[in-house]
């Protein structure tokens, strides 16, 4: 998923967004080299599906932010985009574990999975000011 390049993003975020996405790829290419040789190919897939669904709400959710900071946003209309977010991601992964069971639960592996990368990916840079200091 590209980031709108029009609008300012600062580049702290992009670059939090570009490092989450590369380490899920390094994460991904792993989960598979481990599992598929385990006869476990649909766990595999469906955590793939669950970091894919939590890489594209972080694209979606850099955007966002991006689309509220050029405007005065209401917290509201911000919280609802947020919620509304998560929703569709929740309907999704519950679709997945109750209509591909046993395979399907894999899929929140997968969304813990990215949540963990991302927050280590978003700390880089907090770590980074806390040693300039």
């Amino acid at each position: 998923m590209v980031l709108n390049s029009s609008a300012y993003t600062p580049p702290v975020t992009r670059a939090t967004f570009r490092r989450a996405a590369i380490a899920a790829a390094v994460a991904a290419v792993l989960v598979v080299a481990v599992l598929v040789p385990m006869s476990l190919a649909p766990f595999a897939l469906f955590g793939l599906v669950g970091m894919a669904l939590g890489l594209a709400n972080l694209a979606v959710a850099v955007r966002s932010v991006t689309r509220f900071a050029g405007s005065q946003p209401s917290k509201v209309r911000f919280s609802g985009s947020v919620l509304g977010r998560l929703a569709v991601i929740t309907v999704i992964a519950f679709g997945c574990a109750l209509l591909f069971r046993p395979a399907g639960i894999a899929v929140f592996g997968g969304l813990a999975l990215f949540q963990l990368i991302a927050v280590a990916s978003s700390m880089v840079p907090l770590i980074k000011e806390i040693r300039n200091r």
